[in-house]
C-alpha cells in the first residue's frame, strides 16, 4: 500500500466572510469560557435540530460555521429587501427592507389564506388587514410609543405635519429626480424601538416593538422542506414583535396642461413613492444544524442546551434520540468528532454521495478537500458495511470526486472485539475506538508509465 500524498487545499478566489476564532475546548472547570460564556439554545422540531435566536445563530455560525439557514445556502441571512429596490434607495440609510408592490401583495395573500385555514370569514379578515397594512406615519407612532414607555428617556426633535409616504421618486422625459419630503437622513426606527433582531449584519430587517398601538396583526412561521415548523397563527397580541417593510408604488398621471389641450402624445409623469407598512406575513430565518454538528456542540464543546418540548435532554437522552432517528448516527458522529479534533470543519456529504465533506477553516474560505466514506469494522476490518461497494460503483465514486477535485477517503472506525452492545448506548464508547484512514486514488497506467520513463 502506498503512502498518501496529502494535497493542499484550493482556496476560493472571492471571500467576503470574516473570520472569527472558532469556539474553545471546555475544560473540567469551565475556566475556558470566562464569566461572559453564554450558552446557546436550541430545540428538537420533527428530528430536526432549530435555533431560533438571531445572537445564537451568528455565533453559532461564525465561530465555526457550525449548520446553515434554512432560506439561506450557508449563512443565515435571508431578506425579504429586494436588492435592486434596496440599491436604488441606499442612499436614504433607511433600515428597512424594500419591496416591490407586487411582493408586498402576495405577503397579503399568503396572510389572507392563513386566516382562512383559521376560520375566520372574509369580512373580518378583510377589515383586519385593511387596519393592518394602512400606510403609517412612522414618526408620530414611534414618538408615542417611547414616550409611554421611556418617560423622558428619548428626546425626538419636533415635525410638522408630513404626508404618509416615506420618499418620493419623479421620473420624467427629461431624467430621474429623487428627492425625500423630510430629512434624507433620518432613520424612523433608528431610536424608537427598546430591542431590535439583526440576523444578517447587514441592518436590513429591522422590527419595531409598538405597545398600545394595534391589537390585532398577522403572523406566520417560516416553512421549510425538510422541517415544518408549528403552525402558523395569527397573533391577537399588543406585545408583538413587528416588522415594517417599504414598498415602492408607482402612480401615473396625465400632464394636465396637455390633457387639457387634447394631445394624444400627453406625457405621462410616473411618480415612485415609498410607503411604510406593516409586513402582515413575515418570513423567519432559522439555522440548522445536522444532528452530529449539534451533539458536538453539546458533548465536547458545552455550548449548546437543545430542548424538546420546552425539556432540556442530557447527553445520554441525546445520543438515543439521535440514534433513533438517523440509524447510522453513531458512526457519522465518532468520524464528526476525530475530524473536527484535527481541525477541519465537516459538513454533510449528501450532494456528493459521501458521508462527510471536509473543509479546512471552513467553506466561505476553501474548497472541500476529501469526501469522506465512513464505516464501522471490527479488528479485523470486518463487520456490517453500510455501504458494500462493488468495483464498479467505487470507480463511479471515484470519478464523481476527482471531477470536483476532491479526494475520496475511507474512515474506519475500530471497534475493540470485547466491546458489547450495551456500551454503544453512551457516547463514551467511542473513546476506545481507533480510526484508519484510506485515501483512494485512481491509477492512470499511462501517466505512471511517462513517470518511469523520466526517470
Amino acid at each position: 500500500m502506498a503512502e498518501a500524498v496529502f494535497h493542499p487545499p484550493k482556496r476560493k478566489r472571492r471571500v467576503y466572510e470574516p473570520y472569527a476564532s472558532p469556539f474553545p475546548i471546555n475544560s473540567c472547570d469551565g475556566s475556558n469560557y470566562g464569566p461572559h460564556f453564554k450558552i446557546c439554545q436550541a430545540e428538537i422540531v420533527n428530528n430536526n435540530v432549530i435555533v431560533k435566536n438571531p445572537e445564537d445563530m451568528e455565533q453559532l455560525y461564525s465561530k465555526g460555521f457550525f449548520g446553515k439557514g434554512i432560506l439561506s445556502r450557508s449563512r443565515p441571512e435571508y431578506s425579504i429587501s429586494d436588492p435592486v429596490l434596496a440599491a436604488k434607495w441606499q442612499k436614504f440609510n433607511f433600515n428597512m427592507p424594500v419591496v416591490s408592490s407586487k411582493k408586498y401583495q402576495r405577503h397579503i395573500e399568503w396572510a389572507k389564506s392563513l386566516m382562512q385555514e383559521q376560520g375566520l370569514d372574509d369580512c373580518t379578515i378583510n377589515a383586519l388587514l385593511l387596519d393592518f397594512t394602512k400606510p403609517l406615519n412612522l414618526r408620530e407612532e414611534t414618538e408615542e410609543c417611547c414616550e409611554s414607555q421611556n418617560e423622558g428617556a428619548l428626546e425626538m426633535e419636533a415635525v410638522g405635519n408630513e404626508p404618509e409616504d416615506l420618499m418620493t421618486s419623479s421620473e420624467t422625459s427629461g431624467g430621474k429626480e429623487h428627492g425625500l419630503e423630510s430629512d434624507p437622513h433620518y432613520d424612523p426606527l433608528a431610536n424608537s424601538s427598546p430591542y431590535k433582531s439583526d440576523i444578517t449584519n447587514i441592518k436590513t430587517v429591522v422590527r419595531t416593538h409598538l405597545a398600545e398601538q394595534h391589537s390585532s396583526s398577522a403572523h406566520s412561521q417560516s416553512k421549510h422542506d425538510s422541517c415544518n415548523e408549528e403552525n402558523s397563527h395569527i397573533w391577537l397580541d399588543k406585545d408583538y414583535d413587528q416588522e415594517y417593510v417599504l414598498i415602492q408604488e408607482e402612480e401615473s398621471n396625465v400632464c394636465p396642461t396637455e390633457a387639457a389641450a387634447g394631445n394624444e402624445k400627453s406625457h405621462l409623469n410616473k411618480k415612485e413613492n415609498l410607503v411604510c407598512r406593516r409586513n402582515p406575513f413575515q418570513i423567519f430565518e432559522y439555522l440548522q444544524l445536522s444532528l452530529e454538528e449539534a451533539f458536538f456542540l453539546v458533548y465536547a464543546l458545552g455550548c449548546l442546551s437543545i430542548h424538546y418540548n420546552e425539556v432540556p435532554l442530557s447527553i445520554v437522552k441525546l445520543w438515543e434520540v439521535f440514534s433513533e432517528a438517523q440509524p447510522n448516527f453513531k458512526a457519522t458522529y465518532m468520524a464528526y468528532h476525530y475530524f473536527r479534533s484535527k481541525g477541519w470543519v465537516p459538513k454533510v456529504g449528501l450532494k456528493y454521495g459521501t458521508d462527510l465533506l471536509l473543509y479546512r477553516k471552513g467553506p466561505p474560505f476553501y474548497h472541500a478537500s476529501y469526501s469522506v466514506i465512513v464505516e464501522l469494522v471490527n479488528g479485523d476490518f470486518e463487520g456490517p458495511l453500510r455501504r458494500p461497494f462493488s468495483w464498479k460503483s467505487l470507480s463511479g465514486l471515484n470519478r464523481t470526486t476527482a471531477n470536483v477535485s476532491k479526494e475520496l477517503l475511507f474512515c474506519y472506525l475500530i471497534k475493540p472485539s470485547d466491546m458489547t452492545e450495551k456500551e454503544m448506548l453512551s457516547p463514551e464508547c467511542f473513546k476506545r475506538i481507533k480510526v484508519q484512514e484510506l485515501i483512494l486514488n485512481r491509477w492512470v497506467s499511462s501517466s505512471e508509465r511517462s513517470e518511469q520513463e523520466e526517470l
